[in-house]
């Protein structure tokens, strides 16, 4: 089957079965650069959350059985499906999030690569044994698959979000029930016929659609047969989930918010420093939590860099995703688009230059231009908040020290960038600042293979590499004397 808005199937998917939910609700997905109706989506409800739970739950033993190799050939083929269908994926995840049709592209093979990467790791949940330090006993550990696994996924990225969380669990031989964003369902209900098409048995992979998401993920954590949570969105939301979390004790993972500095020392190589801003400022129009959030840019250079770089964000080409050749697609609502506006007011009414952008167009759509703003205030918003839209904000430093104490000026601390051609001040800059990623003269850091995480408020846990499928798995110690 090719993927498209139309052959998709638009009800839950509770075990291995697309069904209506218990009360028959339904809910409208909105294209953000037509403000048009996609397509109306069931609405779970709590019981509809219970179901499939009740469905990994039955599904989670068989599973856990199946030897890893057929568990990795699995993901291995739910991996070629997405790269096969790249192309309805793609156009399905800019018609229901905005981004440009390039970047959904992108997305689909930074997805998929999650389930080649975890499918190749679902051979290696390799266990330990020594001899305990008295003599009296081996010591042996094992690793075990955790069990059900309730995921709670945002809107920017709905199709990596999803496998960065599905692809380990399953390699792992966990059970999972998704909860997309009610923004972008589609992406993971196309998702979901993924997995029924790799071959994946009934009730391991389950997609709950629902706007009554607090209920529903409160439901399912209080359900005893939940063993582990995966959630990725805002610091404020973790906060809840984590409480709510305690009160069962389930294991979480958790990928938060972010507020990255991109810090251009004085001897960077400007033209790539520039080159490499436009990725980490605009990869997905600014909505992402790894993108550069506030510029530091050491005085000597701080005019020629901003220069450069407004005369590269003024040539970004802003419309409808769906047009090739667009380059910013619309912010995902309203609401969103918004609040970028209201920050950039706020820091021009504070006292910093509109270098280029900064206006909301008319017309449909919730649109919002590439913007950069100089001679920014430490203490402005837009320096503290996370944007998540196509707004750079420019500081200026004056030295070494005075950059680390503003980049760790947060309670963040996900990823941060350094550009520099003076390695030994990159590495002694990197190893200073609090932050779980460090991306050294580059503008993007994100890979299956490496861990992904913050300190501080950002994240508990890590997402990708061998450290996320160690996240499914519990370690057993077993006492034996021979």
């Amino acid at each position: 089957m090719e993927i498209s808005l139309n052959s998709i199937g638009k009800d839950l998917y509770i075990d291995g079965k697309w069904q209506t939910g218990t009360d028959g609700r339904y809910f409208d997905v909105i294209n953000p650069a037509t403000e048009e109706v996609l397509a109306s989506v069931a609405d779970g409800s709590v019981e509809d959350g219970l179901d499939a739970v009740a469905a990994a739950y039955q599904a989670g033993p068989a599973w856990a059985a199946t030897p890893p190799r057929q568990r990795g050939e699995l993901l291995r083929r739910a991996y070629e499906l997405m790269i096969s269908n790249k192309e309805g994926l793609a156009r399905l995840i800019t018609q229901e999030s905005g981004k440009a049709i390039a970047e959904a592209r992108g997305e689909v093979v930074y997805a998929a690569e999650f389930l080649r990467w975890f499918g190749e790791e679902a051979v290696r949940s390799l266990g330990e044994i020594s001899t305990s330090p008295g003599g009296a006993n081996r010591i042996i550990v094992i690793r075990q698959p955790i069990g059900v696994a309730v995921f709670v996924t945002p809107w920017n990225f709905p199709a990596a979000m999803a496998t960065r969380k599905i692809g380990p669990a399953l390699a792992a031989g966990c059970t999972v029930v998704l909860k997309p964003a009610k923004e972008t369902p589609l992406t993971a209900l196309a998702m979901a016929s993924i997995f029924e098409q790799a071959g994946v048995p009934p009730g391991v992979v389950n997609v709950l659609p629902t706007r009554r998401t607090a209920k529903a993920i409160e439901a399912m954590l209080n359900d005893s047969r939940v063993r582990k949570l995966s959630f990725t969105g805002s610091t404020e939301i973790g906060r809840v989930l984590l409480a709510q979390a305690a009160q069962t004790i389930v294991k979480c993972s958790m990928e938060l918010g972010g507020n990255a500095p991109f810090i251009v020392f004085a001897d960077a190589d400007i033209e790539a420093a520039v080159a490499a801003a436009m990725v980490a400022k605009m990869r997905n129009g600014g909505e992402s939590c790894t993108a550069a959030n506030r510029f530091y840019v050491e005085k000597p250079v701080a005019e020629e860099f901003t220069r450069r770089f407004v005369d590269a964000m003024t040539k970004i080409r802003m419309g409808n995703g769906l047009d090739e050749n667009m380059q910013l697609g619309a912010m995902v609502n309203a609401n969103t688009r918004d609040k970028i506006a209201e920050l950039v007011d706020d820091a021009v009414a504070h006292g910093a230059k509109l270098r280029t952008g900064g206006k909301i167009p008319a017309g449909k759509g919730y649109f919002y231009p590439a913007t950069v703003l100089s001679d920014v205030a430490h203490d402005a918003r837009v320096l503290k908040e996370e944007i998540f839209g196509p707004v750079a904000p420019i500081a200026t430093f004056t030295s070494e020290d005075e950059v680390i104490a503003l980049a760790n000026d947060t309670e963040m601390g996900l990823v941060s960038f350094v550009h520099t051609r003076d390695l030994a001040k990159a590495l002694r800059v990197a190893e200073k600042i609090e932050s779980g990623m460090v991306g050294i003269n580059r503008g993007i850091v994100a890979d299956p293979a490496a861990p992904f995480g913050g300190w501080k408020q950002s994240g508990v846990g890590r997402e990708g590499a061998h450290d996320g499928l160690l996240e499914y798995l519990e370690s057993k110690y077993i006492a034996v004397t021979w």
